[in-house]
Parts: C-alpha cells; structure tokens; sequence
C-alpha cells in the first residue's frame, strides 16, 4: 500500500440543510504533504474531522493508513497525529508536563512517557522553556509545543489544521522548518492552510475544495501552469474602470482574466506579442492603466482564478 490516507465520495450535512461534503475524495500518498486549500466554509475542518474520526460521514469512504475511519475509528486515532486550528496545550502546566501527560493518556511508561517528553522538547527547540507554564509561551512557542503533543506517539500520519494561522513570520518559517524534518523522516502529513505561500513551500500535492467539493487537484507548478507563463497585472484608476476594461477580455482572451478591485489579471502565454494585444486593446477603447507588471503566476492568482476570493482575505474556518 503506498497510500496513507485514501477518501471517496465523503458527504457531510449539519441540519438537514448545510451540506459540508458534498462527495470529497482524494489521495495522498505514503511521506509526502497534501495541502487542503478552500475559502472559508469551503469544507477543509470538516474534511479533516472526518479522516480524524471525530465526524461521521453521512456517505463514501475513508481509510488512513489502511483503517476504515468508521469501522476502525479507535485504531486510526491510535495511529495519528492532530493539531488543530488552536493549540490544545494545557495552559497551567509547563510544557513538559503537558507532554508527559499526552504520553501517559497513550499509555507510555512514565519513564517512556518522560523521555519522550524530553526528545520533543530539545527538537523543538523548547528546551529552556521546558519548566514554565505554557501560558507564559509566545504563540510561535505555543503552535510548537501542540505540535509536538501531537507526535509523542510518532504516528505515521499527521493532521495539521491551519498550523500556522496568527503566528508572526519567524514562527511560521520555524513551523514551516518542523513540517520539513517529519517529511524527510517518512511522516505523511495532510496540511489545511489558508497562506498560499505554505502550501507552494510545503505541499507535493494540492487539493483546492470550494462549497464541499473537490475543483481542483495537481502540484504546485501544475495548478499554477493553467493560468499560463505569466501575468500581467494592470491597474486603473477605479474600479469602474477597471471593470470596463476586463469586460474587453471576457470570451476573447485565451484565459480567464480575473477582476480584483481596481486590477485586471491576464493569463499570458504566448510572449510580448500577447502582451501588446492587450494593451493595443485597451487603447482602441480609449482605456488607461496607471500601472502595469509582468510576472510569474502563484497559487494565489489559482485560488481567486478557480473561486472567485483571495486566501488572505479568508479567516480561518470553524
């Protein structure tokens, strides 16, 4: 079996109205990263609740590391790591404590339970804080210390919802840093993230979800080769105007383009030939732009591209 976490078909609705899962599916093979990306609401929690059986679906199937998330919920969550959107610390207990007391509720030896309190803690870099009450950690220190909960047993498959949400940049470069070691070590890892930048760094495949569904699914540099080589980004002067002129590239243009506010975003594939097109278009219709850049396409001009929102204007689902 190369697959460590396998879904088909999930379907999940809350009150009989709300329809959270509307046929998810997905695969993500044994030591690699799956980035989970969606708008809020778009499903990414309730996908991870389900493999993490603590949401039944309503229909289809899931197996991690080859366990039914049904049939076999107890040996799945014997065989996984979770850190949520929120890290679960106690916050009264210093961090070792708060490791040794998730090695004791698995069952580890209190000698067992301590040493591996201490690897983590020195892996962590937590060391020095190892004896403070976790309150007094930053919240860097804090993601860290969840995530290392979440590894005493060091289970082959770890869940991480929106890790690094709230966390200033040197913190997330740490967590980023964290997630690159379990890899190369043979860790699996399923990855919600709202920050486009984490999943291009992180991610050897990306599932994007909108309203429940499944809309897109390859590599990074897959997904990003669908808006072309390039783009060119144009700016106007209002959002008027800016309006009026994707109007002039809506059915004609090779590509989508994409209105954000007062930009125009135009897929380029075709060199400098394309790129005086446009312009040549513009000016024929008696259009402006103040400013205009050329560069490479990201994940984010994906996500606005296939649902219509940017990322970093989402805050992190329920």
């Amino acid at each position: 079996m190369t697959a460590a976490i396998e879904a088909e078909g999930l379907t999940k609705t809350f009150g009989g109205e709300v329809k959270a899962l509307n046929g998810v599916g997905f695969t993500v093979e044994k030591g690699t990263v799956l980035g989970l990306l969606g708008p809020n609401g778009a499903g990414k929690t309730t996908t991870v609740r389900v493999l993490t059986t603590t949401l039944t679906p309503d229909s289809g199937w899931a197996r991690v590391n080859g366990l039914d998330v049904v049939k076999d919920a107890n040996k799945v969550r014997a065989s996984i790591g979770l850190a949520g959107q929120y890290a679960a610390v106690d916050e009264n207990l210093t961090g070792r404590e708060n490791l040794r007391m998730v090695g004791q509720l698995f069952q580890l030896s209190r000698k067992d339970a301590s040493r591996v309190a201490d690897e983590l803690l020195e892996h962590f870099n937590l060391t020095e804080a190892a004896n403070r009450p976790s309150k007094t950690y930053s919240g860097g220190m804090r993601r860290r210390l969840d995530i290392a909960a979440a590894l005493v047993v060091r289970p082959p498959v770890l869940f991480l919802d929106e890790p690094t949400t709230g966390l200033d940049p040197n913190s997330r470069n740490s967590v980023w840093q964290i997630v690159e070691d379990l890899v190369e070590n043979g860790t699996t890892v399923l990855l919600t993230t709202q920050y486009l930048e984490e999943a291009d760094r992180l991610a050897d495949n990306i599932v994007v979800v909108d309203r429940g569904a499944v809309i897109a699914e390859g590599t990074p540099s897959k997904l990003k080769s669908t808006l072309g080589e390039t783009v060119l980004d144009l700016g106007f002067a209002d959002t008027t105007t800016a309006a009026s002129a994707i109007n002039l590239f809506k059915g004609s243009w090779p590509a989508p383009p994409v209105l954000d506010g007062t930009m125009v975003e135009l897929p380029i594939d075709a060199g400098p030939s394309q790129v005086m097109i446009a312009l040549r278009t513009l000016d024929e219709a008696g259009i402006a732009p103040t400013t205009m850049t050329l560069r490479e396409p990201s994940l984010d001009d994906v996500f606005l591209s296939l649902t219509g929102r940017r990322a970093e204007l989402e805050e992190a689902e329920a």
